[in-house]
């Protein structure tokens, strides 16, 4: 049986034919001795066809649909014109070999070619590859890399595209700053306002604590204590003057007196001018900080509600992208089950568990969801099962969802809020069935709605347009007016108001009853007709 070999290269696809096969034989081992000489592999595979590819983009789109699988119109082409012919119901007297199944048994279903695809062949490619300039005499020195060097960077660019507005990526990272920012912007402010104790005297310090202690009882929140600290400076120096300045920090009148009456009373020691300087440079900093830390947590919600619309309405922004960042990606934690789901973020935990066969855990990430805190102890492992099953719905929803909505996230918050009364209060909560053909309701809604609110704005143009033609044609009538004597304006109204007359009775005519104008008809004609008679007497 003859055996042909389909080498699919960078520069177009060649067919080679393999002679002398039962002098090699099927021996792997053999074929592997003889590929390294080309005297010896030449005299076994011949070039027989080599089709080049007509451009880069070409090339492309063939390495693309090799890979996956895809028998396109090109490779039929040029198995056909240059393989014997297949006829039906007898028994090739060949067959095709290639490097992959998939492209094999596709072509083995469009266009009968027995193909096959095992070390042997694996083996005669490897040694077409390795003399593949040899063999096709019409490529010089260095085109085979460059092809090869183009196709492999065009081939992995068109892989790791994405949808920009889908990238889950960058919500990953977001999340992970958002963290890292957290625990930098508490430590920043406790370096501010708590003492720590490192054992160096130099370290420790507390900075603005040692000048104004009473004020870490008063403000308790960072970003506030950094601004007050950067706003007092030196605490003897605060005043009446200063009150607005604290009013517009703080929102809060009585707090700035409170302020006020402590630093007069204040127990803490000076600071020199060149200390107040480094306490206000690194004050800054935390409020800095503070402020881009606000300002990412509003990029992830934007992100959020553009990758995952219905996981982020169901459990928040925050938790549903800490999900994605530990499940690596929104499609991995789709593929997941909602009993992964439940634990994810808990694996030491579990493993901790099994190794010493204790109570496994019941609950994950999903813990800072505030679903889990509002539900009593006895039921809390109840309402994670229950919440990452809705959880993994929302994720495949939108991770497989062409469309971007938040109407399925809705539904399935309310839900888990009736799951929750149900464990508190007894009542009993709606079919699921119910409640997903409400959510699609819901979702087609708004597209109609979305579609409703776009045509009017269309209407509203043409009106306009229309409006200011009337315009137009009304300003040229008023130029084309001509001065008439008064009679002939006289006569003009007179006979403008006695065809109005005319067209209203008219019009009362048009609306009266018709069995009155038929009565008026049928008298008229009886009238005609005694006055005909009398003219005939």
């Amino acid at each position: 049986m003859a055996l042909f070999i389909l080498y699919e290269s960078a520069s177009g696809y060649a067919l080679f034919e393999a002679h002398g096969l039962d002098e090699i034989g099927q021996n792997t081992e053999a074929v592997r001795n003889s590929v390294s000489d080309l005297n010896r592999f030449g005299k076994v595979v011949k070039l027989r066809s080599f089709n080049p590819f007509t451009s880069a983009l070409d090339a492309l789109k063939q390495c693309n649909a090799v890979s996956e699988g895809i028998l396109t119109d090109e490779l039929r082409t040029v198995l056909e014109t240059n393989l014997p012919k297949v006829k039906e119901g007898k028994k090739s007297k060949f067959s095709l070999g290639v490097s992959d199944s998939k492209i094999g048994s596709q072509i083995s279903e469009v266009t009968k070619i027995p193909c096959q695809s095992n070390e042997f062949v694996n083996e005669l490619l490897r040694g077409v590859r390795l003399h593949f300039d040899k063999f096709v005499g019409d490529l010089k020195s260095g085109d085979l890399e460059k092809a090869q060097l183009g196709l492999g960077h065009s081939y992995s660019r068109a892989k790791v595209k994405f949808n920009v507005n889908r990238v889950d990526n960058m919500v990953i990272q977001a999340i992970f700053l958002l963290d890292t920012l957290d625990k930098d912007i508490n430590s920043f402010s406790m370096r501010v306002r708590v003492k720590f104790s490192t054992g160096s005297p130099t370290v420790c310090r507390e900075w603005y604590s040692w000048h104004f202690p009473e004020l870490v009882k008063i403000v308790n929140d960072n970003y506030l204590y950094a601004k007050a600290a950067k706003f007092i400076e030196d605490k003897s120096k605060l005043s009446e003057d200063k009150i607005p300045g604290l009013c517009d920090i703080f929102g809060d009148e009585d707090k700035a007196r409170e302020i006020l009456e402590a630093a007069k009373a204040s127990m803490g020691q000076d600071l020199s001018p060149v200390d107040l300087i480094n306490v206000q440079q690194f004050a800054q900093r935390v409020m800095d900080l503070s402020e881009y830390r606000r300002r990412l947590y509003d990029y992830l919600v934007a992100k959020m509600n553009d990758i995952a619309p219905n996981l982020a309405s169901l459990i928040g922004e925050v938790v549903g992208a800490r999900l994605i960042s530990h499940a690596g990606s929104l499609t991995n934690l789709a593929k997941c089950p909602s009993s992964t789901l439940q634990i994810l973020g808990a694996e030491k935990a579990l493993f901790r568990a099994l190794k010493t066969r204790g109570n496994t855990p019941k609950y994950g990430l999903i813990f800072h969801s505030s679903f889990i805190g509002r539900t009593s102890s006895k039921n809390k492992g109840r309402m994670a099962r229950y919440l990452a099953n809705k959880c993994s719905i929302a994720s495949r929803i939108d991770c497989f969802s062409e469309k971007g909505t938040t109407a399925f996230g809705e539904k399935l918050r309310e839900q888990v809020e009736e799951r929750l009364d149900f464990y508190d209060k007894g009542v009993a909560p709606r079919k699921n069935i119910d409640v997903m053909k409400s959510a699609i309701e819901s979702a087609d809604n708004k597209d109609t709605e979305m579609e409703t609110e776009a045509a009017p704005v269309e209407v509203s143009g043409k009106k306009a347009k229309k409006k200011k033609q009337k315009a137009a044609a009304a300003d040229e009538d008023d130029g084309m007016d001509v001065e008439l004597p008064d009679q002939a304006i006289d006569d003009g109204a007179n006979g403008v108001a006695s065809e109005q007359e005319g067209t209203v009775k008219k019009k009362k005519n048009k609306k009266d009853d018709n069995g009155e104008v038929l009565e008026a008809a049928d008298e008229t004609k009886k009238k005609k007709k005694k006055s005909k008679r009398k003219d005939t007497e």
